[in-house]
């Protein structure tokens, strides 16, 4: 009888402890993953940068919805803030409510992403094809390579709403919660960047 309480005992101390492990190996690779997207969007305004100095550049204006878009998207940290704090005080209505309008101001970015694509291809800029032109190419390229990282955020916001429905976090463990709101406020700092980048390199 003692040796299978035994075996049991050893059995719960070995999960915590690859629970615990995987804790500490998550905010490392979250950071890994972050420098990684950095060093590709650092590529491709370089290389933005590199290809309008060369000639035959088309310069015409951002949509003005791209302001309203980065509007949005800022909203979006503000909302998710309000999560992370609130989950702090075990707070499970107003995390759950913080998390929603993250979502659906995140699904309002996309939406006025599509309408700025929209514009600029009412303008004639095009991402590819006989009218098309550099400038057209690495501004749609960069816009959606943002949103395709992007979808890893939704992912991870649906996963924390649903856990923080579930009662899954508590002020005492919240790191999955905090490691989608670190990525999250990534995405709108890099889309700050992007959208000053854009706006003011023509």
């Amino acid at each position: 009888m003692d040796t299978a309480i035994d075996k049991r005992e050893a059995r719960k101390i070995r999960a915590e402890d690859m629970r615990t492990n995987k804790r500490k190996a998550a905010k490392p690779l979250l950071y890994i993953g972050i420098v990684s997207i950095v060093m590709l969007f650092a590529a491709l305004t370089s290389a933005y940068i590199v290809r309008a100095d060369s000639g035959n550049w088309l310069v015409f204006k951002l949509p003005p919805i791209t302001i309203l878009s980065t509007g949005v998207i800022v909203a979006s940290s503000v909302t998710m803030f309000i999560a992370q704090r609130a989950i702090k005080k075990d707070e499970y209505k107003t995390t759950t409510l913080g998390l929603l309008l993250t979502f659906a101001l995140g699904v309002v970015f996309l939406m006025t992403q599509l309408a700025a694509w929209n514009q600029l291809v009412a303008k004639g800029i095009y991402f590819a094809g006989k009218y098309s032109n550099a400038s057209g190419s690495f501004l749609y390229l960069i816009a959606f390579m943002h949103v395709l990282h992007m979808a890893g955020g939704f992912v991870a916001l649906f996963v924390s709403l649903f856990k923080t429905i579930k009662k899954r976090y508590s002020s005492a463990d919240y790191l999955g919660l905090e490691l989608t709101a670190t990525y999250w406020h990534f995405l709108d700092i890099l889309w700050v960047y992007l959208f000053l980048f854009l706006y003011n390199y023509r």
